[in-house]
């Protein structure tokens, strides 16, 4: 099991709950956790980085440090 941290911009909490359910939709992510304060995203998954970094992205967030 990995986790892996993003730094993602999210302006409100309609901004991470929309990556809450792009991730959670996923099959192999075990543990997500948010944090507007610090705009971050640590997600505990069997999956690769790639895939992960690929569906926040595809909420339209900006991913920051690649």
């Amino acid at each position: 099991m990995a986790e892996y941290t993003f730094n993602v911009e999210m302006a409100c909490s309609g901004c991470s709950n929309a990556v809450n359910r792009a991730l959670g939709r996923l099959e192999g992510v075990e543990n997500i956790d948010i944090s507007l304060e610090k705009q971050t995203v640590v997600v505990k998954t069997e999956l690769p980085r790639e895939k992960v970094l690929e569906t926040i992205k595809k909420t339209g967030k900006t991913v920051k440090d690649e």
